[in-house]
Parts: structure tokens; sequence; C-alpha cells
């Protein structure tokens, strides 16, 4: 589905193309534990919008009724396709629209925020222009989830003024491209790093080290590593992650952090890097 979102962005949007999104969604619809009406419209039941534990579920909003929705999408469609080269609709303006309109009509039994997140997806494509994508607003989404369903649920009371919603949208947009560029200034940090050091003949159990350390993040000691994580992560002896430690320090690959004595730690050098880079 994303691949096709993304990769087919100049196709246009369809019904079927959405039911065919619902289809990969629910491959093996004898297996669903509630049974999912795929490839189609909801049925006449009630579709509220919840989120939360099954036996104590919020619930943030009520979709429009069945009747209703054959009409509301043969309005939304053609604004999706007229919209895309329309010189006064802001391309981001439009991706936050298209976000809004869509999840609120909730049109199918279930899979409705991926089929959005999808739609969403597309929009930016349509965009950029371009089917390479070096980031994901869906994953900043599900990350700011309670936000999400909080100001999407305020949107949706009271008049159409739909402000709120576009100002959180280019907020979670602005904030999935700052993770985007620290993800590839990381990775041109790493990159600089061993076309520095591919000549140095580095064990196994340093180089191993050397790549969590570059690659960050939680299990990346992003507060530098003694000498016993270290034999943990590297998997040898006390003296031999001391020894390794000393030849990593000489050979300019890590440097001692501030302080000392049996808790010394160090961090990756990272010469003629951007400061961006945190290790």
């Amino acid at each position: 589905m994303m691949l096709d979102a993304i990769d087919n962005h100049e196709q246009p949007l369809s019904i079927e193309r959405l039911y065919q999104w619902h289809r990969w969604l629910f491959p093996v619809n004898e297996w669903s534990v509630q049974p999912v009406n795929v490839g189609q419209l909801r049925g006449d039941e009630p579709m509220l919008v919840v989120s939360g534990r099954v036996d104590r579920p919020t619930v943030h909003f009520e979709a429009p009724p069945r009747a209703t929705l054959d009409d509301q999408l043969a309005e939304f469609i053609p604004w999706f396709n007229l919209t895309q080269h329309d010189p006064t609709m802001d391309p981001l303006l439009r991706a936050a629209i298209c976000h809004f309109w869509f999840v609120t009509l909730h049109p199918v039994d279930d899979g409705n925020g991926r089929l959005t997140r999808a739609l969403t997806d597309l929009a930016l494509a349509q965009a950029d222009s371009h089917s390479i994508r070096l980031y994901a607003m869906s994953v900043a989404i599900l990350e700011r989830r309670a936000d999400y369903y909080r100001t999407l649920g305020s949107a949706q009371k009271g008049s159409l003024d739909i402000t709120s919603w576009i100002c959180w949208f280019l907020d979670t947009l602005d904030y999935t491209l700052e993770l985007a560029l620290q993800v590839i200034d990381r990775s041109l940090a790493k990159t600089h790093f061993w076309l520095r050091h591919c000549h140095d003949c580095l064990s196994p159990e340093q180089t191993k080290v050397l790549n969590r350390l570059l690659d960050g993040g939680e299990q990346g000691f992003e507060n530098g590593i003694n000498a016993s994580q270290y034999q943990k992560v590297a998997g040898v002896r006390k003296a031999t992650a001391t020894r390794h430690l000393a030849e990593l320090v000489e050979r300019g690959c890590i440097e001692k952090l501030p302080g000392g004595g049996r808790n010394t730690r160090y961090q990756i050098r990272l010469d003629d890097v951007e400061p961006t880079v945190g290790v």
C-alpha cells in the first residue's frame, strides 16, 4: 500500500484504488477476530472512533452515517485529484486537509488510520514530486498519538475552522523532518568516520562497539561508554576491554570524557563533522 502511494504518486486517486489498498491491509480476512468487510465501504452500524483499552475505550468522535458516505467520497476524491496541480493550493495545507477530511469520514470497517496515513504520504509525495522518501510522517503521528486524537477531536467539534488541526499537522511534519535530518547527519558522520579509519586494522569487537556508538539512540551510550560496558557489549575480558579502549584512543577513534578513575568514559571522536551529530 505504501509503495503504491509513493511510487505511483502521479496516478489519480479513485475509489477502486482505495479498495485495493484496503484489500492489501486485510489479505486473509478469515483470520480476523472480528470479520471485516474488505475492499468496500463500511456497513450501516454507527462508526465510533475510539482508542485505548478494549474494555474501557475512549470515544473521540462518531463518523458520518453510512448513507452519506458515497456522496461525500464522490466529493473528496475529485477534490484530491483536482488540487494536485492547483497553484492556489499550498501542497502542505492540502495534505493536512486531506488527512483531516478522510479520517473524519472513516469510510471502511477497519484500517481507516492506516489508509489515512497512506493518503497523507501520497499527498506529500505529490508535493515533493518525488518517489524517494527520506521521512515518514506516519511514525511521528503514532509517536504523538494522544495529541493527535485530542487535536483531531477538538477540530471536529463546533465550526468548520480547522486551523488548530493544520497547525498541529505542520508542527508534526516539521518534527518529522528534523528527525530525518538527524538520521541523515548521523549516517554521514558514520560514513565519514569509517572512511578515516578503514585501514586501522581494528578487531571485530572494536568495530562492533564503535558501530553501537556511531548509531546512537538508546542503545548507543549517548553519555559515553566505560570499560565495564565495553566488556559486556564486546563479550571480552576486563583486561581486553581496557586494552581495546586504549588502542581506540591511540588511533583517534574515541576520546576520554572529562573525569577519570575506574569509571572513565569514552565517546566517539568525530573530527570535521557538524556538531549537530551527537553520540
